[in-house]
């Protein structure tokens, strides 16, 4: 590749709803940029970025992947980010790499949850955003009320800088709204000619020019001026207010096309290149300056030591950890040993490469605001920071969503266990949102993300990767016991036939905690030696081994008192054992007799949702045998906290998509347990009765 300076570099990520059109659209422009000599298509699964066995398999994009673009002086990577819900953790670091992020949406079903997901991430990290509408060629499409919806959605920083010629079939190209040139793409000679503007669109092309205008001068006081005095800008003045009303976020400039015709890609590259701020532009990054343990925020700059964020990590069985990272400062060199400032470890760079899909393109060098990638890495994961040892800085950790849906691990063959121990391992440092835990009452492995498609392509993965086949079931529910009541036993354990007998005799009452806490608490009450002091240790431990398992569905028991009070002891036959199996014998009886209740955990949910469903929410919430507990305002939504059965939500990621339309989200957090309703007890003991045969 050329040499390039950071002036020269864009830095684009596609986002938006799934099926839009954004892997299709990196491969058209591969395609116009004649890196690629035929046209990827995701149906056939030939597209450069999909390459993954299972993105091809299902035919969408699960995880991000980079495009780098040469043309004439301007290298301009282009990420391309899912937009299936379930993979917001590639967008969290896809976002880390970019200048801009380009909202793909589509002519013909215009916003959509994807949409508005990705326009609040924008805000959120207060990162410059584009729109591009896609697939003008389809039936139904129509720019003008697409662009009326995001105006309304979105307010008056939406600014069309391009406008088509012809709609469905005969879209055929793309008007430059600021420079008034318009140009056809030739689908049979594959050629693009330079045309007149339509006189049909004439008047639409100077309303949206005035409209550009308008948007520019309000984000500068002597173009302001200037357009109150002579009622026009210059070209050049455009062309500049854009990118600094682009790169601060006040103007999110439109464009359109069709990336499976290959109309419009020219205009878009252009525009790419004259309106889009380069790294120059970038908000400065957050970071800790490790030597005085302060923050500091670091601009992109080519002039001070090296430092980089890497921002994903790919782990391959085959191909091994390839770890990819922008530049912030200075430049990477092959060869060059760096500091990984969160590990407090040294790091060797060799052989650092551009990645175009999977294809490694190798470099000598990789300079700020630039993406690179290198491979086996030892010590370093997502989110970590490279830099020079003379320039100690970490860079603000990614806030990934919290994990919302769990299953469990079940092997498909005895003896695989250590191979998906392993294989999860593996995938874990790929994607940092998946999460595992061990769940050793049950003795399950769960695996948690943000959805189901999430975890069953982590499941194909544990089988197309790493060899071994596994089935997704879902977790088993922690039940607990209590009591209600009290009871107050004997419990006597006697055996004598003949040689050394056994004999243990306890009088334990039996009743709730009254402290709140769950473990058992034993309290030793004997008085005048009823029980010999040597041996009530083992009544304790007796008890303790007891409350694994209840008397109502065999669950452990929470919250219990029990009170050693009175007992006797035989002066031969007595022994720890007798006064263990003694105890057993009091805790069954007092469980019995003293109400023994069912406890389920309750989980609290907080549910960000618009206030179009929220009545359909709370119906479902209430089916639930949830309650809600409030309601506030959270932004332009409502945020609904609500405390349900962890029972009735172990779908609930699903679920709350379905009811909202993909635009609700949540998270939820243990809270309590709470005694399962006397209408629900009989079937609860019988699925955890069958679940532990």
């Amino acid at each position: 590749m050329k040499k390039y300076s950071i002036k020269n570099l864009r830095n684009v990520g596609l986002m938006g709803h799934n099926g839009t059109g954004k892997t299709s659209l990196v491969e058209s422009i591969l395609y116009y940029s004649k890196i690629t000599d035929r046209l990827g298509d995701i149906e056939d699964g030939t597209t450069v970025l999909d390459f993954d066995t299972e993105e091809r398999k299902r035919k969408f994009s699960i995880s991000l992947s980079v495009a780098p673009i040469e043309l004439d002086d301007v290298k301009i990577n282009i990420i391309d980010i899912p937009g299936y819900a379930d993979f917001q953790g590639e967008c969290v670091e896809g976002m880390r790499a970019v200048d801009v992020g380009m909202i793909v949406v589509s002519g013909v079903s215009g916003i959509k949850a994807g949409t508005e997901l990705a326009w609040e991430y924008c805000n959120k990290i207060k990162l410059p955003r584009t729109i591009f509408i896609n697939k003008l060629d389809r039936e139904n499409s129509s720019f003008d009320k697409v662009l009326d919806s995001l105006n309304q959605k979105f307010g008056i920083s939406v600014v069309p800088i391009q406008y088509p010629i012809g709609s469905e079939d005969n879209f055929r190209g793309v008007i430059n709204i600021i420079s008034k040139k318009a140009r056809i793409y030739d689908v049979k000679t594959k050629e693009i000619k330079v045309i007149d503007i339509p006189d049909e669109l004439m008047d639409k092309v100077q309303d949206c020019k005035t409209m550009i205008m308008e948007a520019v001068a309000e984000t500068d006081e002597a173009l302001l001026d200037k357009y109150f005095n002579e009622g026009t800008l210059s070209d050049e003045e455009i062309y500049k207010g854009l990118i600094k009303g682009c790169a601060s976020g006040e103007i999110a400039p439109v464009m359109c096309g069709s990336a499976t015709k290959i109309i419009g890609i020219d205009t878009l590259l252009d525009d790419i290149v004259e309106c889009f701020p380069s790294p120059e532009y970038a908000i400065p990054q957050k970071a800790l300056d490790v030597v005085k343990n302060e923050e500091v925020f670091v601009n992109l700059s080519e002039d001070n030591p090296f430092s980089a964020l890497v921002f994903k990590t790919i782990a391959d069985p085959f191909v091994g950890k390839i770890s990819f990272f922008r530049v912030i400062t200075g430049e990477a060199k092959d060869d060059m040993t760096v500091l990984n400032s969160n590990k407090n470890k040294n790091e060797r760079l060799s052989h650092i490469f551009f990645l175009r899909g999977k294809a490694q393109i190798p470099t000598e060098k990789i300079i700020a605001g630039d993406i690179g990638a290198i491979s086996k890495l030892q010590y370093t994961n997502t989110g970590d920071t490279l830099c020079s040892p003379d320039f100690k800085i970490i860079y603000d950790k990614m806030n990934f969503p919290k994990s919302v849906y769990s299953m469990a691990v079940i092997p498909q063959a005895k003896g695989d266990e250590e191979k998906i121990s392993q294989a999860l391992t593996k995938l874990k440092e790929e994607d940092p949102v998946f999460e595992i835990s061990r769940d050793i009452e049950n003795a399950e492995i769960i695996i948690s993300g943000l959805g189901e498609t999430h975890l069953n392509i982590i499941a194909s993965k544990i089988k197309s990767k790493f060899g071994a086949d596994v089935i997704l079931d879902l977790p088993k529910i922690p039940y607990r016991e209590a009591i209600k009541g009290f009871a107050d036993v004997q419990g006597k354990h006697k055996k004598q036939s003949g040689g050394h007998g056994q004999y243990g005799d306890v009088v334990i009452k039996f009743e709730p905690r009254t402290d709140g806490m769950d473990d058992l608490e034993f309290v030793d009450k004997v008085v005048g030696g009823a029980v010999p002091r040597n041996f009530i240790p083992a009544v304790e431990k007796g008890l303790r081994e007891c409350i694994s398992h209840g008397v109502l569905a065999g669950c452990p028991v929470i919250g219990l008192r029990a009170t050693l009070h009175d007992g006797s002891y035989h002066s031969v036959d007595s022994s720890e054992m007798a006064f263990k199996m003694a105890a057993s014998i009091a805790y069954k009886k007092g469980l019995e007799q003293a109400k023994p209740i069912l406890l389920e955990p309750i989980m609290k949910l907080e549910i960000i949702i618009p206030d179009d469903y929220m009545g359909d929410v709370i119906t479902d919430i209430n089916k639930k045998r949830g309650r809600v507990m409030g309601m506030e305002q959270e932004g332009e939504k409502q945020k609904v906290i609500a405390e349900v059965p962890l029972a009735e939500i172990r779908k609930y990621a699903t679920e709350l998509r379905s009811l909202t339309q993909g635009r609700g989200r949540f998270s939820k957090e243990f809270v309590r347990y709470e005694e399962v309703p006397e209408t629900e007890l009989a079937k609860v003991i019988q699925n955890v009765i069958d679940c532990k045969k």
